[in-house]
């Protein structure tokens, strides 16, 4: 490409898509975006986290600086001047049609949504699209308060609200959140507040797919456990983070729990066989929902355990190489043995 006095970070960002390409890059004293090798207007500062695709790669916007002042740019349009931008600055909603963000006026916060101004608040928080894109929902605070103001409606105070919080369904017709009073953590759905427990597994709480139904990780005193739909599950020294998962049909739970120093595999509240560990983010279910699969360790050696079937060990199931399931009865990942990486694809016999 051209050459420049410098790339800003995080350097080249391709669209979802893979077809464009973005970067912001230096010339003296000024920066500017460059868009499919196309040089924006000169700014005197790129903000983070830099250039950003809309989901449908269709759209890009960023942050600018000039003189004191941030704002937005969206598709090459300027938006209005603020003293600040708050973190992670432009999201698009999933239809990649309407665009939102944290702006500051002296020392308040509001958003920022299709270029209309919310009411101000003391500070910022998430701020997230529902699915269908019709719906914004955030947490925010007032004095030493917070609270999730959901379609402009203000939800009840509180001392904290959760990062990671508010979600929707998948439906985008509820929402829920995990919340704080005195010393006690909750989560909050459609309003109504769950029973207290002395802490909320961060980033846990999870609807359905069909959005009946919600579960987290929850602790009290030294024991965590599983809440599904109000219902608690055995109490554990530890639950995965990451683990929780509902089966594609939203009828069937699993998640990874460990005891002493040992970990199993809960599914429908029946435990698998103890393992050293259980691979992060490996735990799933098969598309039509009859079958679970997960790497585990025993040892110095891993195995990939369907249906609680151990198939044969390896040196290492690649971390971040996930189990895949291609049809209900085939699954790959990446596998290894002494120094090999191979494409590891298991076949699944009825019996």
């Amino acid at each position: 490409g051209k050459e420049y006095d410098g790339i800003g970070e995080p350097g080249v960002i391709f669209s979802p898509d893979s077809r464009r390409v973005a970067y912001s890059a230096g010339r003296g004293d000024k920066m500017f975006v460059v868009v499919d090798g196309e040089e924006g207007k000169e700014y005197d500062g790129i903000g983070e986290p830099g250039v950003i695709f809309s989901p449908d790669s269709h759209r890009v916007a960023y942050l600018a600086k000039r003189g004191d002042k941030m704002f937005v740019v969206v598709d090459g349009v300027e938006g209005k001047e603020y003293d600040g931008i708050g973190e992670p600055g432009v999201i698009f909603s999933p239809d990649s049609r309407r665009v939102a963000y944290w702006a500051m006026r002296g020392d308040k916060w509001f958003i920022v949504v299709d270029g209309e101004e919310g009411k101000e608040y003391d500070g910022f928080g998430d701020l997230i699209f529902s699915p269908d894109s019709r719906r914004v929902a955030y947490s925010t605070g007032r004095g030493d308060k917070m609270f999730v103001v959901i379609d402009g409606e203000e939800g009840k105070e509180y001392d904290e609200i959760m990062e990671g919080s508010p979600i929707f369904s998948a439906d985008s017709r509820r929402v829920a959140y995990s919340a704080k009073r005195g010393g006690k953590w909750f989560v909050v759905v459609d309003g109504e507040e769950g029973k207290e427990y002395d802490g909320i597994g961060a980033g846990s709480l999870i609807f359905s797919p069909d959005s009946r139904r919600v579960m987290y990780s929850a602790g009290r005193g030294n024991k965590r456990f599983v809440v599904v739909d109000g219902e608690e599950s055995k109490g554990y020294d530890g639950i995965g983070a990451g683990s929780l998962i509902f089966s594609p049909d939203s009828r069937r739970v699993a998640y990874s729990a460990k005891r002493g120093d040992k970990w199993v595999v809960v599914v429908d509240g029946v435990e698998g066989k103890e393992y050293d560990g259980i691979g992060a983010g490996s735990l799933i279910f098969s598309p039509d929902s009859r079958r679970v699969a997960y790497s585990a360790k025993r040892g110095g050696k891993w195995v990939v355990v369907v249906d609680g079937v151990e198939g044969k060990e390896y040196g290492v199931v690649l971390t971040g190489s996930n189990l895949v399931f291609d049809s209900p009865t085939h699954l790959h990942t990446l596998a290894g043995r002494g120094n090999e990486v191979f494409l590891l694809e298991i076949d699944i016999v009825e019996k």
